[in-house]
């Protein structure tokens, strides 16, 4: 090897080391603040989708939870109900245990009653009403019997005055039960 391609030889490694180098700096700089944008984007949709008062969501992949209980409600709100609950909420129902632990989730599916057009004696669904849902967290929610209430309309969080009576609801109505109106059904 001359002495001229040993020289270009070891100036093509200190760039490419160089190159390297500051590829490394930048992505070490950049992907952080990158992943932070995201991270503030999705907690601000998070945000936007939570309730009033207890920032309580729609949890993920709640149709398919266990049905603890149909309900039907009578006018004027004439709707049909079934309330569905993740694991831990199963779990305690089927154990009688109460206060239900922290990590229980209860949700209200609600629909308006509407006649069968196969079978008049048999009520079906009709539109989409409201989704509830409670969540048991005992220090986050302390002062409303360690539940977080949401109820929301097309996937979206009623106001806050809507939020303002939950607690009050099921305190009156349901505090010998922990707050929960729902039993398990047979």
């Amino acid at each position: 090897m001359t002495p001229i391609e040993s020289k270009t030889k070891k100036h093509s490694y200190a760039t490419a080391i160089t190159l390297a180098v500051l590829l490394l700096v930048v992505l070490l700089t950049c992907v952080p603040y990158l992943i932070s944008i995201a991270l503030a984007e999705g907690l601000a949709q998070n945000a936007a989708d939570a309730s009033p008062i207890f920032g309580v969501t729609i949890p993920p992949g709640y149709k398919q939870w266990e049905l603890i209980a149909p309900a039907e409600e009578a006018a004027p709100l004439d709707e049909l109900r079934a309330v569905v609950g993740n694991q831990t909420a199963i779990d305690a129902y089927r154990a009688g245990k109460l206060p239900f632990p922290n990590g229980t989730i209860l949700v209200k599916r609600a629909w308006k009653r509407k006649q069968s057009p196969e079978f008049a004696s048999a009520t079906i669904p009709g539109a989409a009403t409201t989704v509830q849902v409670m969540v048991k967290d005992s220090r986050k929610y302390a002062a409303t019997g360690g539940w977080g209430f949401g109820r929301f309309i097309n996937g979206k969080p009623v106001d806050e005055a809507q939020h303002r009576t939950c607690f009050a609801c099921h305190d009156t109505r349901a505090k010998g039960h922990d707050y929960v109106f729902t039993r398990l059904a047979p």
